[in-house]
């Protein structure tokens, strides 16, 4: 699968270092059929992706399109499963690559050929089109000069000495691959001491030779202003040796007989040039000693020269790795976001999780909900005998939680991930969520739910998950439209939960295969807030909120009053 999702992420040009994510066209139809269904699945991915370092690596989610296929739906698992710990935290310190090193010497690629022209453009080399006569003119200024498809001005160019002649747009000015490796040699030494992965150390293996090339270990390059301070100490040199200097009758007339200095003075000459430490062919034998000016500057472009032919024989030798640049990085930017996920996903499963099991039944057994902090387990089952659950309770109870568990357990199994708690899931072909109207009761609002829910096309892979979709019409109606709505899609097969507050009116008309279940309230704090575990009791109508004020002040003040409320709700009951 590694192969694969890596194949993604090139197909979809992910890149690590995107500020912003990558937006992907998905042609594939959600299973959801619903916004507010989406809405619970997305929040579910954003929460994986916390864990990721790059903004793009939550992309690969879209790989794990949603599936009818057992085999398959085992086989990501097993995937998952197979991943070890890794940490990721390393990847902040990667840094979009900005290329920092050029030549320094003058280099330009030469053609006659527009397309050829274009292209070298677009790779972003130093290119200079032929046309006329005059555009060679300015080629000698140059320190070396490669020509591509040149006909025409093959013999003018072949007269040029730094002329080199090639074949391929591919060999030329492959300074272009030492630019780009540039802005990848810090991210290249994190990554070496970071991650120890196969296919990346190979990548790493094969560029961090070519890395040398950047270190040019430069000479320090002798300068004109250096040479005139070296002579100014060479003069004062042989300035304080003269002073302590015996000069011969001898010597003085051969000096002014044949216009040449004493050998003892020549020798304080020669020894204080020696003792700069330059070339002593820059500086005359004279007294006072001076700079030659011919012998400095052919000094200057022999040093220049040298640099020059040092680097690029250095990238001529190179030339094979060189060209597999921008290839291997690319394969490195995508091994990265791979890496990421795989790291991401690492932490969420470090716990211990097991997979779900695809069965025909619906269950949780101590299931736990990634969007709670501290969250209780939750037990709860639909099966063939059982497909509808009337899920009632207090407000606040954990009616809506346990819906929107759900879809998160789902999106879990579909992606093949592990789930905490022991899950047994069927495939669904579609699952549709109506959240909790938030709106007053209309006709509009009334109108659209039940146009949504005559768009479904029932059958035994169809999951529907409403809550308390009475708050869209009146409540005298609503009980008998919830029971026929849910009489109508478990005939055809479906999985319902309806949670509602109409318990009492449903459990009037009970369709067949439903059942009441109940989130208990254990009564109320002192603030008025619900004591309640969460856990769905099956086959068993919970309290409402009203009812458990209700008793909570008959049982506090005790009148008349609240002890003849309190008795009648329970005798309704």
């Amino acid at each position: 699968m590694k192969k694969e999702i890596i194949e993604f992420v090139k197909e979809n040009k992910l890149n690590p270092f995107n500020n912003v994510k990558t937006q992907i066209n998905t042609k594939e139809e959600s299973f959801y059929k619903t916004k507010d269904a989406k809405t619970i699945h997305n929040k579910l991915l954003s929460k994986l992706s916390s864990k990721f370092i790059f903004s793009d690596t939550s992309n690969i989610f879209n790989f794990f399109e949603f599936l009818n296929d057992k085999s398959k739906i085992i086989q990501r698992q097993e995937f998952f499963s197979s991943l070890k710990y890794n940490e990721n935290s390393f990847l902040e310190s990667l840094k979009k690559p900005k290329n920092w090193w050029n030549p320094d010497y003058g280099i330009v690629v030469v053609t006659e050929d527009e397309k050829t022209y274009t292209d070298l453009q677009k790779l972003g080399c130093p290119v200079k089109f032929l046309l006329t006569e005059s555009d060679l003119e300015s080629l000698s200024d140059y320190d070396l000069v490669q020509v591509l498809e040149c006909e025409n001005f093959s013999r003018a160019l072949e007269s040029l000495p730094q002329s080199v002649f090639f074949d391929s747009i591919d060999d030329v000015y492959l300074e272009r691959y030492v630019s780009l490796l540039s802005g990848w040699s810090e991210n290249i030494r994190i990554v070496d001491e970071n991650i120890n992965e196969d296919e990346i150390n190979e990548i790493l293996n094969n560029l961090k030779p070519l890395l040398e090339i950047l270190n040019q270990n430069k000479k320090e390059k002798i300068k004109k202003e250096n040479v005139e301070s070296v002579l100014i100490e060479i003069n004062n040199r042989i300035s304080n040796e003269m002073k302590t200097l015996t000069v011969s009758g001898e010597s003085l007339f051969k000096m002014m007989s044949r216009n040449s200095l004493p050998d003892e003075i020549n020798s304080v000459i020669i020894k204080s040039i020696k003792e700069s430490g330059m070339d002593q062919n820059i500086f005359t034998r004279t007294l006072p000693v001076e700079i030659d000016e011919g012998e400095l500057e052919n000094l200057i472009r022999k040093q220049d020269s040298e640099e020059h032919t040092s680097v690029a024989e250095k990238i001529k030798k190179n030339a094979n790795g060189l060209r597999k640049v921008a290839v291997l990085l690319s394969k490195l930017e995508s091994l990265l976001i791979y890496y990421d996920f795989c790291s991401g996903i690492s932490k969420y499963i470090e716990n211990d999780k097991k997979f779900a099991v695809i069965s025909s039944e619906m269950s949780l057994k101590e299931g736990v909900n990634m969007f709670i902090d501290n969250p209780k387990p939750i037990s709860f089952h639909l099966n063939n005998e059982e497909r509808c659950s009337i899920l009632t309770g207090a407000n606040s109870g954990g009616k809506t939680t346990l819906l929107e568990h759900i879809i998160q357990l789902y999106s879990l199994f579909q992606i093949g991930l592990p789930i905490r708690g022991e899950i047994k899931m069927p495939i669904f072909n579609e699952i549709y969520y109506f959240a909790k109207n938030k709106g007053s009761a209309n006709k509009g609002a009334f109108e659209t739910l039940l146009t949504q829910m005559s768009k479904i096309n029932p059958t035994n892979k169809t999951l529907i998950l409403a809550d308390e979709i009475e708050s869209v019409t009146e409540p005298g109606v609503a009980g008998s439209i919830i029971s026929a709505s849910a009489d109508f899609f478990i005939s055809r097969g479906c999985f319902m939960i309806i949670a509602t507050h109409l318990g009492k009116e449903i459990q009037k008309n009970l369709p067949k295969f439903a059942r009441i279940d109940g989130i208990e309230a254990k009564g109320l704090t002192e603030n008025i807030e619900l004591i309640v575990d969460h856990n769905p009791v099956i086959g068993r109508l919970a309290n409402s909120t009203p009812e458990l004020i209700i008793e909570k002040m008959a049982n506090v003040h005790k009148t008349d009053y609240y002890n003849y409320l309190f008795s009648f709700i329970k005798k309704q009951k």
